[in-house]
This record gives C-alpha cells, sequence and structure tokens, in this order.
C-alpha cells in the first residue's frame, strides 16, 4: 500500500519526507508574494499576466466524448510508461486563469519538462470559446469526469497524475473513482466533497439576484477578508473572470456545480464496502479559504494511509497562485513519495552546485518496513507501506499533516 508519511505538526517551516521515504528532514521555504516574480500589483491587474504562457510549444486539441467536446492543451509527448500529469480548473476559471502562474513558476518547470502535461478546459470555459446554443444541457459533474477517459485514451496516456482546483478537483476525484486504474495519483486544491443542501442553495440563490455573476464566483474562489480588501488579485480576478471567461457558458457550469451530489467516498473501516480514493493524494487548502471546512471533511473520509493534508499560511483562496514556490515543493515530495524523484536545481536548499533536473524512477531496495515492486525500468510503481512498529505495538499509520 502507498504511503505518504505520519502526522507531522509544523510550527515554523514545512516537514516533508526526504527523495527515499526513510527519513524527515524540516524544510524552510522563503515567504512567497502572492504576485508572479518579476511584476508589480499594477502590472498584474492591467496585464493578461494569467493568460500568458512561458513557452510555444503547447498544442490545442478538441476532443470527442460521449458528452461533447471537450478543449484540451498539451506539451510534450507521453515518455514511456510515465504518467501525464493533468489538470482541472475550477468554476470561473479555465486552465490559463487557474493554473498559468503555477505551472511557469521556475521550479515547476524543472519537474514538469519531464512529464507530458495536459490542461483540461470544462466545455465552453476556454478562451474565446463560442456561447452555447439556447437549451444546451451542460453535463453533470458526472458525466465531465466521464468524458476524461476519452482525452486518456486521445493521447494514448497509461495513466495520469491530476492536479485539480475546486470544481477541478471535485471532477478528478470522480475520475478516479470510476476509472481507478487510470489514476496513479491526485492534488487536489479547494475540493468540497459534499453536495449543497438547501440552505446552501438558498443562500447562492439570493446571491445570484443580488451581485453580478464574477462577484458571486469570486465569493467561491477568495477568503472573506481578501474581498473586503479588494486587493490587487481579487480586482485582476474579477476582471479576468468578466472579459476572458464567457458568461452565459460559466453560469451553465456555475449551475451545475452548485447542483453536485456528495462524492460518495468513506475511509476504509468506517462503513462496510466503503469507497475512496485508491491512489495516493495530497489535500491542499488556504487557511481560513471558503473550501477549507470542505477539505478538513475530505481528508477524514481518505485512507490515511495514502493521504497528505497540507494547509497553507497567507496563501488565500488560491494557495497556486499566491505561494506556487511552497506548493511546487510540496509536489516535489509528493512525485518522490510515489516512486519518482527528482534533482532539482534549488538555491534555497543547496549552498553548492547540484545537478540539474532530472526525473528518474526512485529504485527502492528496502526490506524493512519500506516496499516496492518498483523499478528503474519505467515500470509503473505499485502500492508500498511505511509503517512504525515496536515491540508490543500495532501498526500505526497516520494522514501527514502540514502546515507552512
Amino acid at each position: 500500500m502507498k504511503v505518504l508519511g505520519h502526522k507531522i505538526e509544523l510550527l515554523t517551516g514545512l516537514l516533508l519526507h526526504d527523495g527515499t521515504m526513510a527519513g524527515l528532514q524540516e524544510l524552510r521555504f522563503p515567504e512567497e508574494k502572492p504576485l508572479l516574480r518579476g511584476q508589480d500589483a499594477t502590472e498584474l491587474e492591467n496585464s493578461d499576466t494569467f493568460l500568458l504562457a512561458v513557452d510555444t510549444d503547447w498544442k490545442e486539441h478538441d476532443i470527442e466524448t460521449p458528452y461533447g467536446l471537450l478543449h484540451v492543451v498539451i506539451r510534450g509527448s507521453p515518455k514511456g510508461n510515465r504518467p501525464a500529469i493533468l489538470t482541472y480548473h475550477d468554476v470561473g476559471l479555465n486552465h490559463k486563469l487557474c493554473f498559468n502562474t503555477f505551472f511557469n513558476f521556475e521550479d515547476m518547470q524543472e519537474i514538469t519538462k519531464h512529464f507530458v502535461v495536459c490542461h483540461v478546459d470544462a466545455p465552453g470555459q476556454q478562451v474565446g470559446a463560442s456561447q452555447f446554443p439556447q437549451g444546451y444541457q451542460f453535463p453533470s459533474m458526472e458525466q465531465l469526469a466521464a468524458m476524461l477517459p476519452s482525452v486518456v485514451q486521445h493521447f494514448g496516456f497509461k495513466y495520469v497524475i491530476g492536479i485539480g482546483v475546486g470544481a477541478g478537483a471535485y471532477v478528478l476525484a470522480k475520475f478516479a473513482l470510476i476509472f481507478p486504474d487510470l489514476v496513479e495519483g491526485l492534488v487536489l486544491i479547494n475540493i468540497d466533497p459534499n453536495g449543497k443542501g438547501w440552505i446552501d442553495w438558498a443562500a447562492t440563490k439570493l446571491s445570484s439576484l443580488t451581485s453580478t455573476l464574477p462577484d458571486t464566483v469570486l465569493s467561491h474562489l477568495f477568503r472573506q477578508e481578501e474581498l473586503v480588501s479588494n486587493t490587487e488579485l481579487v480586482q485582476s480576478y474579477r476582471q479576468q473572470i468578466g472579459n476572458v471567461v464567457n458568461q452565459a457558458n460559466l453560469q451553465l457550469f456555475w449551475n451545475m456545480y452548485n447542483s453536485r451530489r456528495d462524492l460518495d467516498i468513506n475511509r476504509p473501516g468506517t462503513v462496510p464496502n466503503a469507497k475512496t480514493l485508491r491512489c495516493p493524494v495530497m489535500l491542499v487548502v488556504g487557511d481560513n479559504a471558503p473550501a477549507e471546512e470542505g477539505v478538513v471533511e475530505c481528508n477524514s473520509k481518505l485512507d490515511p494511509t495514502t493521504t497528505t493534508f497540507l494547509k497553507m499560511a497567507d496563501s488565500g483562496g488560491l494557495p497556486q497562485v499566491t505561494q506556487p514556490g511552497k506548493l511546487t515543493e510540496a509536489f516535489k515530495y509528493f512525485l518522490q513519495g510515489m516512486g519518482y524523484i527528482a534533482y532539482l536545481k534549488d538555491r534555497r536548499l543547496s549552498g553548492g552546485a547540484v545537478p540539474s533536473a532530472s526525473m528518474t524512477r526512485l529504485a527502492r531496495s528496502r526490506t524493512s518496513s519500506l516496499t516496492s515492486a518498483s523499478s528503474v525500468d519505467g515500470s509503473r510503481p505499485q502500492a508500498c507501506t511505511h509503517s512504525d512498529s515496536s515491540e508490543g505495538l500495532g501498526q500505526v499509520n497516520h494522514t501527514m499533516e502540514v502546515s507552512c
């Protein structure tokens, strides 16, 4: 069984696995500013920062699925049995608004250049999308998940590591429940596993009558303090959501997300025949973010031996935008825990020369508590277990909880 570690309390830094999962080391990260490096607030507010790509290697595709066309952009080609990184954005955004800051971060590029990366846009949410015709039935959240195998098959992926935010995290979790053999790991940011109750539904309905659609969506994306202070980041996203995303299409996606059902998961052993995510999962949420309560509940429903819970301080509602450095660092260790090891050029962690980035399979040869069937031949890593035991005590496994 795959494992990502023991419960950890951090007061001043980020405590994560080392590359072989044999021990733990404390890593301190410098504070990340809530803007892209080299840009001030004015530039961010008045530019298409989130829509700019660092390179021109991305290729656009419209893929036929059982529930309509799906727009995706992809960089690279499948590399042996290595999984693809597949992303799904939150409601109100598209892959550019949601992920450009994160994937354009220098250290993240060092990781992703060793994988094929595939960004999925929900139907009608991409830049320049045509408005759906009158009477169009937007796919349900379950149907959105059922569209993804067509993407996997189209590009010949054997399996994927999913990175989803909000509504996209829900879609990827549902995808992993329905098609577990296609998912190697999940990074779920701001996931809410619960459907809307009547009170929540009524509040959303009232909000839609008194607020514009962009402002309604902003209350889903950002915590109240950010909205009240009307930060440059909030102002920029208000402008981008209103101008870049087709509003009629967005309304359909928003309505469908708020009509979602509970994600049918339970922690193994808590109920008979409990269903849960079988792959390693890293849950991420910002401190006091709107999704904090939902992410905490999701953590309580997942297998503690394969789940990492990362709560990020001072990151607001969009940690992948405000703290890309910390999230990149966590993602690197998450990959290591699954059997990949990254030798990354990191000036923060080493005063001397560090090998340039190369992503290789982590060869495991331990015969004690850490076991794995993975090898360096490129085969898919198999489940591994890591436990602490002592004489007279049973095996103990805990979710690894990280605050940073």
